[in-house]
């Protein structure tokens, strides 16, 4: 079987960028289970309630909804387990005091495969507030609006 290449994103979480301000985005390996790989090569994850945290030292994954796989057995995993984390020791230490300051938390982003391993987008980030989540969905409008005039314009102009 050839090796796999190049990048295959299987789940994306859109919620958190509306509902955080993301600072730092990290890229970490994923340690799973056979059923949990093959279940994400059919495309099929939920990132929607999923957050990070640091335990003793190590880097830990929760709530992220892997469904088992419809071909497994017994030992087909549990759809909501923690997982662990892939990252150097000194981004774990760097995340860690950035959490502690307050305010900050680690949401993933999206999990996707690089030739052929699970990987998962991780960010620190900050939660917004109901008045910055308008802010930022107006002033996306009004980028759209200038966006559709130029364009008019420029068509017209032909």
């Amino acid at each position: 079987m050839p090796k796999e290449r190049g990048q295959k994103v299987v789940a994306t979480n859109r919620k958190a960028r509306h509902d955080y301000l993301i600072e730092d985005t990290y890229e970490a390996g994923l340690v799973l289970t056979g059923t949990e790989v093959k279940s994400l090569r059919e495309g099929r994850a939920s990132l929607v309630d999923g957050y990070a945290f640091v335990d003793g030292g190590e880097m830990w994954l929760d709530a992220v909804h892997i469904p088992e796989y419809t071909e497994g057995t017994w030992n087909n995993h549990a759809p909501r387990r923690k997982r662990k984390l892939l990252l150097h020791k000194q981004e774990i230490v760097k995340i860690s005091h950035k959490t502690k300051e307050g305010g900050y938390t680690i949401v993933p982003l999206q999990i996707y495969f690089v030739d052929g391993r699970a990987k998962v987008e991780i960010a620190v980030a900050k939660g917004k507030r109901e008045y910055d989540k308008r802010q930022a969905l107006r002033e996306r409008q009004d980028k759209r609006e200038a966006d559709r005039a130029i364009a008019s314009r420029r068509h017209l102009g032909e």
